[in-house]
């Protein structure tokens, strides 16, 4: 009677026998199809100097309604760039901006504040601090590449993309009349309004 067997018995050294199986043809596999990932911009490498026209931007205030560069022709501006809302330090200097107000438009000048955060969370942070100007919205990061801010940072040993603390006072044919990089905002205030040729 046949036999039909799925797998043929082999002499072992031992005096046994093993199974051999027959091996499957190996089909041929998909290849792996990967993913573009979204990255943000890399670091800024551009770098403004006094007396340049300021870049122009168009970006949303918390309220949603898109504000100007151009808007704000015939004064001075005082455009601060900050990385985060409601942080120690943001808020900090946006307090010292917010109580030096009435100073700086006697100056004849406005404040305007930019970060990377929503419109959302501008709305919140105006609403929390009672801040009394505009703080607008670059989700996109034009403003902030066009004005060289975007940088590469170092936080204990790990690198990553943020925003430099940077105020530039533009003047009132929107040219770059001064500019405080790397800003320390205690006493960030008084350099202001020492530079706008008020007295505190």
């Amino acid at each position: 009677m046949a036999q039909n067997t799925k797998a043929t018995k082999k002499p072992t050294p031992a005096g046994g026998t093993k199974k051999t199986a027959t091996k499957k043809a190996a089909t041929p596999t998909k290849a792996k199809t990967t993913k573009a990932v979204k990255s943000g911009p890399g670091p800024s490498t551009r770098e403004l100097k006094i007396g340049q026209k300021a870049p122009a931007f168009a970006l949303p205030n918390q309220d949603g309604k898109i504000m100007r560069l151009s808007d704000f022709k015939g004064k001075k501006v005082v455009l601060y760039f900050y990385p985060k809302d409601d942080t120690p330090g943001c808020t900090k200097e946006s307090c010292a901006f917010r109580d030096g107000l009435d100073e700086i438009h006697a100056s004849g000048a406005v404040v305007l504040g930019i970060s990377g955060d929503s419109v959302d969370s501008h709305k919140k942070f105006v609403k929390k601090f009672n801040l009394n100007f505009p703080l607008l919205s670059d989700e996109k990061k034009t403003a902030l590449q066009a004005y060289g801010v975007w940088k590469e940072k170092s936080l204990y040993g790990r690198k990553y993309m943020g925003i430099e603390r940077t105020t530039f006072i533009i003047d009132e044919q929107g040219k770059l009349d001064d500019i405080f990089p790397k800003v320390k905002v205690d006493g960030h205030l008084e350099e202001v309004l020492a530079e706008l040729d008020v007295m505190p």
